[in-house]
């Protein structure tokens, strides 16, 4: 049976009921849920409108919401109702198919002069993932639908996983004011979203040039200092595995993006030689090989039981190309950053905003 949706208007005890009017609703709709997308029950970033398909067709509306999973959103309209069901599948099957950089098109295409990472981090107050586009979601608004497509979406949603539903909106109007009303064909919860095959995790997520690192360096008042990394060209990190294990995986040539937690960016440069114990490494001060423990340091990088390597603290010598004091560190909404010390910079977005803002590109 239909879903049916009513309005009553209570005067004192007396119940009048509000007859739903369709005129013009549909027609609005899209630019409704446009700017304030949180009308379908979750916060999400509009990334497309309109948006053409490799097949001929145009998507309403397209968005991520905050685990960068893509929501395909398909108004009825005039489109009988097994139409749209099978038309915003189709869909589906073609946005599946798009990497980070096919989406990241899109969103440039719909709002020139901001980067998704910029809109991304506003919208959600955090650092766009890694990896987008591993899964969708399936959403049909429509004022109403017929006994046929509640059961095959229903039989989609229920049977078999699918994240696919129907939100319905209602037009009153009363005494000269206008209301929408909403109701779910399914029970709406945000659901998990249908994880792309294995082998399309390569596209959803940025290629890595080769080259570039992220590096976490744990500035501390009682601890490691970035004056005595800047100054004397190094990076450390230590007192547990977990914090020195990732710095083994820097390689003499590769270029690293240094980056102080809370604080921003403080230096871009190269790695001179494979990571040691901070008692045994040595650094080019000066023009003469030298060791760290030699050397006049402001930080403290002795932990509790570090005659165990894994507690050790552990150095890589870097050749700064641009380093900058903690006091100028750069940071913009949107930039990468990561928990480990050491990790593959994958975001282009990070590198162009440092590059540009340290000068590298001249």
């Amino acid at each position: 049976m239909g879903m049916e949706m009513g309005l009553w208007r209570a005067d004192g005890d007396q119940l009048t009921r509000i007859t739903p009017t369709a005129i013009g609703l549909e027609a609005q709709l899209e630019s409704y849920i446009e700017s304030d997308p949180t009308m379908l029950g979750e916060t999400l970033l509009i990334i497309g409108r309109q948006v053409p398909t490799a097949h001929g067709g145009f998507i309403d509306l397209l968005a991520v919401d905050e685990t960068a999973a893509v929501h395909v959103i398909e108004l009825k309209r005039d489109r009988t109702p097994r139409d749209v069901t099978a038309q915003t599948l189709d869909y589906g099957s073609w946005v599946a198919t798009l990497g980070r950089a096919e989406i990241t098109k899109i969103f440039a295409n719909y709002r020139p002069g901001i980067a998704l990472e910029e809109a991304f981090n506003e919208q959600f107050g955090g650092t766009l993932p890694d990896e987008v586009n591993t899964a969708q979601v399936f959403t049909i608004v429509a004022a109403s639908v017929d006994a046929a497509t509640e059961r095959i979406v229903r039989f989609l949603n229920e049977d078999f996983g699918v994240p696919i539903n129907v939100v319905f909106f209602r037009h009153f109007h009363d005494n000269g004011a206008s209301y929408l009303a909403r109701t779910w064909l399914v029970e709406h919860e945000v659901q998990p979203a249908i994880s792309a095959a294995t082998s399309r995790k390569s596209k959803s997520r940025e290629p890595w040039n080769g080259q570039d690192w992220y590096v976490s360096f744990g500035d501390s008042p009682e601890g490691r200092q970035w004056a005595d990394g800047m100054k004397y060209g190094f990076v450390s990190a230590g007192g547990e595995k977990w914090f020195s294990r990732t710095l083994k995986n820097l390689t003499p040539g590769a270029r690293v993006f240094t980056c102080i937690p809370k604080n921003g960016y403080v230096g871009v440069g190269t790695v001179l030689g494979e990571a040691k114990r901070f008692d045994e490494t040595t650094v080019l001060y000066d023009g003469t090989e030298t060791a760290l423990t030699a050397l006049p340091l402001v930080g403290a990088y002795r932990h509790e039981g570090d005659q165990d390597d894994d507690l050790a603290e552990w150095a890589v010598p870097v050749q700064w190309t641009h380093a900058v004091p903690r006091e100028q560190g750069f940071w913009k909404p949107g930039m990468f950053a990561n928990q480990n010390t050491a990790t593959k910079l994958r975001s282009q977005f990070t590198i162009d905003q440092v590059s540009e803002a340290f000068g590298l590109d001249e």
